[in-house]
């Protein structure tokens, strides 16, 4: 069992065996990111069947690799460059969805899944509008200027991201309806809420979590981590984002690190 004290490779050692499988390892070293309670959590849901968060992990990986990387860390301590753009992206003019807007670009990759989900609140008689979607680095630089010369710095930063260091750049990220949180209340906002996971999109601000979103709750901002990933954080983080991906980066790194 992973714990907090020592690591499984330690245990195994202790006892004269070989270090378990280097997954492990790697495992052991991201969980410590974590809360306590969300590390104590994250346990619970894995240690009945580790192969199950395995596999999930590896589905996850496997699609995002094939799209180019959709799940990388992008927060308030991980930065995309300055000239990062996605090569995949389409004009959401092309799609028959409902848009605010007439220049929003998303990336082709997540089209599928954006697409079945649009077409499942429809059957329902609903209407998702799309308001904001991809945003280069020179984009969100005007954007977070404009929060900055609104509030000033400090609450600046609770509601924009800085340039380099918001998920739109991404071409993953968007904002539904009115992007403020009377979005929350509308039979929309409601429905994705509980369903948007299915589709593989996650809130990435939820309410009551800005110590670890980094943001203030916006109710409007799903971004796009695919099925595996949409399940992995459910059954596995609580049905954070911010946990989901900060603990992949971590385990990413570990794998790829020489083994001491």
């Amino acid at each position: 069992m992973l714990c907090c004290s020592c690591t499984a490779s330690e245990e195994a050692l202790a006892r004269g065996t070989e270090p378990p499988d280097p997954r492990y390892r790697a495992l052991d070293y991201s969980l410590t990111l974590l809360p306590e309670d969300a590390r104590s959590a994250f346990l619970r849901a894995y240690e009945p069947d580790k192969e199950r968060f395995y596999a999930l992990l590896e589905e996850a990986e496997a699609e995002s690799r094939a799209a180019g990387d959709f799940l990388m860390l992008v927060d308030k301590n991980n930065a995309l460059a300055e000239n990062y753009e996605p090569a995949d992206l389409v004009s959401l003019n092309d799609y028959p969805l409902a848009r605010n807007r007439a220049d929003l670009r998303l990336r082709k990759a997540i089209m599928p899944a954006l697409l079945e989900m649009d077409a499942s609140a429809r059957s329902l008689g609903l209407r998702l509008v799309y308001s904001s979607t991809y945003r280069s680095y020179a984009y969100q630089r005007d954007v977070y200027d404009r929060w900055v010369r609104q509030l000033g710095q400090a609450e600046a930063d609770r509601v924009s991201a800085r340039p380099g260091h918001s998920q739109h750049q991404l071409g993953t990220a968007i904002d539904f309806g009115s992007i403020d949180n009377s979005f929350a209340d509308t039979a929309a906002g409601r429905w994705l809420y509980e369903n948007a996971w299915l589709y593989g999109f996650s809130l990435s601000y939820p309410r009551g979590y800005e110590a670890i979103s980094g943001y203030d709750w916006e109710s409007w901002h799903y971004r796009y981590i695919g099925r595996a990933g949409a399940l992995l954080e459910r059954e596995y983080f609580s049905g954070l984002q911010q946990h989901f991906l900060l603990v992949l980066d971590a385990y990413r790194r570990q794998m790829a690190a020489p083994t001491p």
